[in-house]
């Protein structure tokens, strides 16, 4: 069982930056894929970015790819999301998502076995 914890939402700006953290309660984090999606208000939650259990392998969606990144923090059983020229569009509820495996579905929500509670990011224009 996993437990993560969200952080690091709030208001901020177009073109601003935002860091996103997720705070995972497993002492075998490290064997966790790891996954970033959102919800905008009437629409279905959608992929942004997963990253396998050594880090050395990520995937971004191509509407935040090039601005959005996503590195992991073992020792600290953490991972994160750095949010960069953030847009209007990218308003949603953000939540992480745990997986015991790696596969070609990361992109996919079924996929992953935990969340976290989601943590609300909102960018005036």
């Amino acid at each position: 069982q996993v437990q993560l914890v969200e952080s690091g939402g709030g208001l901020v700006q177009a073109g601003g930056s935002l860091r996103l953290s997720c705070a995972a309660s497993a002492q075998t984090f490290s064997t966790y894929a790891m996954g970033w999606f959102r919800q905008a208000p009437g629409k279905e939650r959608e992929f942004v970015a997963a990253i396998n259990w050594s880090g050395s392998s990520t995937y971004y969606a191509d509407s935040v790819k090039g601005r959005f990144t996503m590195p992991r923090d073992n020792a600290k059983n953490t991972v994160y999301l750095q949010m960069n020229s953030l847009k209007p569009e990218d308003t949603a509820v953000y939540y992480c998502a745990a997986r015991t495996y790696w596969g070609g579905n990361y992109d996919s929500a079924a996929a992953y076995n935990y969340w976290g509670q989601g943590t609300q990011v909102t960018v005036s224009s």
